[in-house]
């Protein structure tokens, strides 16, 4: 049984990011008859688009799109990049870019979360503190109920903005992204974008399985 559950867990959290990383890594190689770079896509798709005010800039921490600046950030290698990747990735952000232009209501619902899941991991990160005085809570009259609500409204502020976080990328990858790379990619090189795409989508997959798992273990914790 035991070995059942390690091997779920490695298939749910490590499995899924492995394929990415090998995906993204396998579709690096340089590509001279690509017209630009993944920036200069991203930023002719912003004004090709009339997006006005978005900006793209490179960044150290991941590729993104941040609603609150309008800043598609594009990591080192996808910034400067003539590469499959580099223009899928780009793409992709633009995409959210477009959610955000057009008020896509699950992104703008997962903008509001953020905040709120932000401050509900400073109370998971209190509540794994305080993990011995909880055993002494427990005990007390009402303490179980007090405890169990603290947990669900941390852990599961978290796992809610996973879930929303699905459709929000699966709609800026294959309904937003898909079409533009159509207009920009080689005919052949439309499957390796469509494995990219998907490679990304299933990271999202798997942290919202690991919040909704992580949540359900704190329950299961807590009522003995």
């Amino acid at each position: 049984m035991v070995v059942l559950l390690i091997i779920f867990a490695l298939a749910v959290f490590v499995l899924p990011n492995v394929w990415a990383k090998w995906v993204l890594k396998r579709h690096t190689r340089g590509r001279d008859d690509y017209p630009g770079t993944g920036a200069e896509l991203a930023d002719h798709l912003l004004r090709r688009l009339g997006i006005v005010g978005a900006s793209v800039e490179r960044t150290e921490f991941g590729d993104h799109y941040d609603p609150e600046t309008r800043c598609v950030r594009l990591s080192p290698d996808h910034y400067d990049g003539r590469s499959l990747t580099a223009v899928t990735v780009a793409a992709h952000e633009v995409g959210h870019a477009i959610q955000h232009y057009q008020g896509y209501a699950p992104l703008v619902a997962r903008s509001r979360l953020v905040g709120v899941a932000q401050k509900a991991e400073k109370l998971g990160a209190v509540l794994m503190m305080a993990a011995p005085f909880l055993f002494i809570l427990t005990r007390l009259p009402g303490g179980l109920a007090i405890v169990i609500a603290m947990a669900v409204i941390s852990f599961g502020t978290a796992a809610v903005v996973h879930l929303v976080t699905l459709p929000v990328e699966f709609d800026a990858s294959f309904n937003r992204a898909l079409p533009l790379l159509k207009e920009y990619v080689p005919p052949a090189d439309m499957k390796g974008a469509r494995h990219v795409l998907t490679a990304c989508a299933f990271t999202y997959v798997a942290a919202s399985l690991a919040s909704v798992m992580n949540l359900g273990r704190w329950l299961v914790i807590l009522r003995r």
